[in-house]
């Protein structure tokens, strides 16, 4: 059992380097890049890559069709922002930022999902975004960091809307849906940006993005199929030092102090809450 906790903790964390890699990607579009006309290269690219899983899953069929239109026309909404966010921050600010999402899913779990949560999470939770004020400054606030908080809340909405749809549904077709069923949007956003910049450099790096992204998909499944989630969740909050790594390494990117204290408060609740929450639970049972 050790043998397979200490391989999902690797898996997890190599997965976690081409989630970095992702981020990274956005980083090489040429400066006149336009984000609208590199989502729509991302999506049509990601469609390409998708389709032979999908025919080798038999061409499945969902019947949760308005429930993917509304995950896939948000999600590229969202999409668009991370992308603008990414063209605009240093790669450590945007992902301490992003990671605001799992705050923001338990949020919404109890305003819509009627979910209960204790003091302790809400603790975290409360801290959590202190951490992201911290780290947007109200003085410096611009609007590239609201467009990640955006992105990371409609992420963790579209989450809570996976628990919507049937475990037998293959991840293939959920992942076409979510970049088919948005393509007239993205189309419109394009267009009225007049297709601007349009290069095989941008088709390379939409490429190699999806590319990267299906990468660390795969080793996530790889990972939670060896050990339970709660035991290497941990693990995933390595994609910050990877992008914090990498932006120093090939943008000459670094967080202040006052950054890293944020991101502190943003990560660690989360980390230690579940431990806290073991302690607890063992100390009943020896109670009873």
């Amino acid at each position: 059992m050790q043998r397979n906790l200490i391989i999902a903790l690797g898996l997890l964390v190599l997965g976690n380097v081409f989630t970095a890699l992702y981020d990274v990607s956005i980083k090489w579009l040429p400066e006149d890049a336009n984000a609208a006309m590199f989502l729509l290269l991302r999506q049509l690219s990601a469609i390409v890559i998708m389709l032979p899983f999908w025919l080798y899953a038999g061409r499945p069929r969902s019947q949760h069709i308005r429930l993917h239109l509304l995950r896939a026309n948000s999600g590229s909404l969202g999409g668009l922002m991370l992308i603008i966010g990414l063209m605009s921050l240093p790669l450590a600010t945007v992902s301490a930022l992003f990671y605001s999402a799992p705050l923001m899913i338990v949020v919404m779990g109890v305003l819509y999902l009627k979910e209960r949560i204790s003091i302790a999470q809400i603790g975290a939770t409360l801290l959590g975004f202190i951490g992201i004020l911290i780290i947007l400054r109200p003085s410096e606030m611009n609007v590239a960091g609201f467009a990640v908080l955006i992105s990371a809340l409609i992420f963790a909405a579209n989450q809570l809307m996976l628990r919507k749809l049937p475990s037998s549904e293959p991840a293939c077709l959920t992942v076409i849906h979510y970049n088919l069923l948005s393509l007239p949007l993205v189309v419109v956003l394009a267009a009225v940006q007049g297709f601007a910049g349009t290069s095989w450099t941008m088709l390379a790096v939409a490429v190699a993005s999806n590319c990267f992204l299906l990468a660390y998909q795969l080793f996530c499944i790889l990972a939670y199929r060896r050990a339970p989630a709660g035991e290497i969740a941990i693990a995933e909050y390595s994609g910050l030092l990877f992008c914090v790594f990498f932006g120093w390494l090939w943008f000459d990117e670094w967080l202040d102090g006052l950054s890293w204290f944020g991101a502190a408060l943003i990560i660690l609740p989360s980390l230690i809450l579940p431990k806290l929450m073991q302690l607890a639970n063992k100390r009943k049972l020896a109670a009873n």
